[in-house]
């Protein structure tokens, strides 16, 4: 049909493709997935986060509210009411070039919804996060060093000479050193390995051990073959701490070999414990043979025997049984100490020896105070010849021993006030210094450690005076701690900083 005014005929009629509300409150459904899942990622379910997120939904509904009424207001075209019940059927709404557009704002409001809800979860997420840690840079060194000088000392003229000072971790010889016969020496490491194996509190007496015959026959071949011994009789019953008060005062070799089967079940057994313990301590040019020392077999360096008396001076037991002069058995009587020094001039121990192969030989221990701290200092002598020749290798034992604890210095280590470290955070930089001061006793040419052990993690805002952590010094079995403190407040970041 055409029409009356123009004459052309009329344009087809409007044709609109079927659509369904449907369609719209599945975006919407997915609208709120993608702020949900954004919030659930970025930061902690909190109030203010739900918040967000519900409002947004909420605004995006509105929105398209808004918009689907625009449409209507400004077109002729039919358009569906959102809130209307949807109908199968299909109904006529806005047209497909005007549908598009109005798909394109609300994909374009749905994703800046996200985008807001993912910036404020991460913007609280951020504000709510702990302090920044400082990061601590250590500016001293990791080890410290005493200049190296020529000590003096009054070295034996014959045989081997050795000292040590355990507490600044120094032991010194006269010489190269070659293993020699070490008489019955060989029974600082018997001590050792016995109290090792069955350790004895300062008022223990350990188990009761009863002599046998082979004890007996031990006894009856040491005194035919002149060696050191304590009498026992067959049944007589001998705790382990008067065997080993026994073996250390009157240098019983009948008791060495009785505490050796005791532990180790025979003397092989036991020689075999002696040899795996003394590589442990370092001993390298040392061998044993037997348990007393009277094997020449039995050898090993001045320097080397520093090494086990160290070790054992280091047991309570041990360094108060080497104090005894005297010890009273069952059997045997009240029998006496060898070591001719014994309480002299500060000398608590050790031993002493002698065999025709070894000649004279003696270990002292003597305390002394060095500015103001009481410090052990041991020293050896082997080989001494003579007519006394126990009191000989004494002597020059203890003079060496006091040549010793007078070459002893001090060396000051961190001063009060002295910076030790900085901490950083946020673009800050804070000083960390030494509450106070440190020196410890030292010995030409030794090498320390000293390190800084953090108490705790320092977070912003730590205030001036907070404890960082402490200074630990080590030089033998010396040990200093040193607290270390802030020297100026951390401050927090700023707004700014927390967000970006």
């Amino acid at each position: 049909m055409s029409s009356p005014e123009s004459g052309s005929p009329d344009p087809p009629p409007l044709m609109v493709a079927p659509f369904h509300l449907e369609s719209l409150e599945a975006a919407a459904r997915e609208t709120e997935f993608l702020a949900a899942e954004a919030l659930a990622a970025e930061a902690p379910a909190t109030e203010a986060l739900e918040t967000v997120a519900f409002e947004a939904v909420a605004f995006e509904a509105v929105v398209l509210e808004a918009v689907v009424l625009e449409a209507a207001s400004t077109s002729d075209e039919p358009v569906v009411d959102p809130s209307a019940d949807p109908s199968p059927a299909p109904i006529a709404l806005i047209a497909p070039h005007r549908r598009r557009g109005l798909i394109r704002r609300r994909l374009v409001i749905a994703l800046s919804i996200v985008v807001v809800v993912v910036l404020a979860a991460v913007a609280v997420a951020r504000l709510e996060a702990p302090d920044p840690v400082a990061a601590v840079t250590v500016s001293m060194p990791s080890t410290f060093h005493v200049a190296s000088a020529l000590v003096a000392l009054p070295w034996a003229t014959s045989g081997q000479s050795a000292a040590a000072v355990p507490s600044i971790g120094i032991d010194v010889t006269s010489g190269p050193e070659s293993a020699v016969p070490i008489a019955f020496f060989s029974k600082l490491m018997t001590a050792y390995v016995i109290l090792h194996d069955h350790p004895l509190g300062a008022s223990q007496n350990g188990p009761n051990i009863t002599m046998t015959q082979t004890d007996v026959d031990d006894f009856d071949n040491d005194t035919v073959q002149d060696q050191a011994n304590a009498q026992v009789a067959q049944g007589e019953v001998l705790t382990e701490r008067q065997l080993l008060e026994g073996l250390l005062v009157h240098s019983a070799n009948d008791f060495a070999d009785t505490l050796a089967r005791w532990d180790a079940g025979s003397i092989p057994a036991f020689v075999a414990k002696m040899n795996r313990t003394a590589t442990s301590l370092g001993m390298d040019q040392t061998h044993y043979a037997d348990p007393s020392g009277f094997d020449e077999s039995s050898q090993s360096t001045a320097g080397d025997l520093l090494k086990v008396a160290g070790a054992d001076m280091e047991n309570p037991t041990f360094a108060g049984i080497v104090q005894m002069p005297s010890v009273t058995l069952p059997v045997a009587g009240t029998i006496s100490s060898y070591t001719p020094l014994l309480g002299f001039q500060g000398v608590i121990g050790v031993k002493s020896g002698f065999t025709t192969a070894a000649g004279g030989c003696d270990v002292v221990a003597v305390m002394r105070s060095v500015q103001g701290k009481p410090i052990l200092v041991l020293s050896a002598v082997t080989g001494q010849t003579g007519p006394n020749v126990l009191a000989t290798a004494g002597f020059i034992a203890l003079n060496l021993a006091d040549h010793v604890s007078t070459a002893i210095g001090t060396t000051p280590i961190v001063r009060a006030g002295q910076v030790v470290a900085h901490l950083s955070v946020g673009g800050h930089s804070v000083a960390a210094a030494a509450e106070s001061s440190a020196e410890v006793l030292s010995w030409p040419g030794v090498k320390g450690d000293q390190v800084l052990v953090d108490g705790h993690a320092i977070t912003a805002g730590a205030k001036r005076g907070t404890r960082v952590g402490s200074v630990e010094v080590a030089l033998g079995t010396q040990r200093e701690v040193i607290p270390v403190m802030l020297q100026g407040s951390l401050p927090k970041p700023t707004l700014l900083q927390r967000l970006f």
